[in-house]
């Protein structure tokens, strides 16, 4: 599978943030803490080359807690400022001025020698559509200041957002890049909601996903799905064959059932997504450090 998603306002928006950056004194990057590499554009290093960077783990209240200290621990060995948030209950947002300060405090103790304390602090924001950009941006500044659906690609152009006389963020719209060489990428991006679910067909990421849960966190699944074991996986299954019956499973005890008892799979794979997007499976992480 080679998934390729790339609408041209996202070429445009990588020209932007290249112009953009001479403006900005720190760039900040938003990442799915379920996700933090799949949600990485890597193009993002480049393009921000030399400039501070703070990381924002967001949505860590979906993830997995010792998960996330892990993925902390991995950026702050890397040179990045680390933030933890969950931006749409606000949780974390309110560290982000003296974290931005914090990163920045040689820069500001330079003003401050040459005359120019209090000089405005500019933070370029970027992110890959539908991590909670917006959402952050919006706790951040304490009003609504950029739009926020729960689809990506809702923020077209850039903007200036004040948070108070000497902070001030420039969002960006979400930006990916031309296709995902590893499935597992295209995969976390889609069970997210990072893209759009038209690109992939539900039932096969619902396996996927359940595959994956079914494999590292098996005793939540069955806890949520109130089944008394998993069915087992046999020998050299693979993911999609393990995952439907793992699907059926789930839906058959849902009670989603149509003609001569089949199960409906298509429904319950739409209701699996549904509930791992909104936090209702339980808080897990699908890629480690180390992997």
């Amino acid at each position: 599978m080679n998934i390729q998603w790339y609408p041209g306002h996202m070429t445009k928006t990588r020209r932007m943030i290249a112009e953009q950056l001479k403006n900005v004194d720190a760039v900040c990057e938003i990442l799915d803490a379920r996700i933090p590499i799949s949600s990485r554009n890597p193009d993002v290093d480049e393009l921000t080359a030399g400039k501070p960077r703070l990381v924002v783990l967001n949505r860590v209240d979906q993830a997995d807690p010792a998960s996330t200290r892990r993925w902390a621990d991995f950026f702050r060995a890397r040179g990045y400022a680390v933030l933890e948030t969950n931006a749409k209950g606000g949780a974390g947002t309110t560290r982000f001025a003296a974290a931005v300060r914090e990163l920045l405090a040689d820069k500001l103790r330079s003003y401050a020698e040459k005359g120019m304390a209090g000089r405005v602090v500019r933070v370029m924001i970027l992110g890959i559509p539908n991590v909670g950009k917006s959402t952050f941006i919006n706790q951040v500044a304490g009003r609504k200041t950029a739009k926020t659906e729960d689809r990506p690609g809702v923020t077209r152009s850039k903007q200036w957002v004040p948070i108070d006389k000497g902070l001030e963020l420039l969002d960006t719209p979400g930006i990916l890049w031309p296709k995902f060489e590893d499935q597992s990428v295209g995969l976390n991006l889609a069970y997210t909601g990072a893209v759009k679910d038209d690109i992939l067909d539900v039932e096969t990421l619902g396996c996927h996903l359940l595959a994956y849960l079914g494999e590292t966190y098996p005793d939540a699944l069955a806890s949520t799905y109130k089944l008394p074991a998993l069915p087992e996986r046999e020998t050299e299954e693979n993911d999609v064959a393990w995952g439907y019956r793992l699907l059926e499973s789930a839906g058959r005890k849902r009670g989603f059932l149509i003609s001569g008892g089949e199960v409906d799979t298509e429904r319950m794979a739409k209701i699996l997504l549904d509930e791992f997007r909104g936090g209702k499976l339980g808080r897990f992480t699908l890629e480690l450090p180390e992997e």
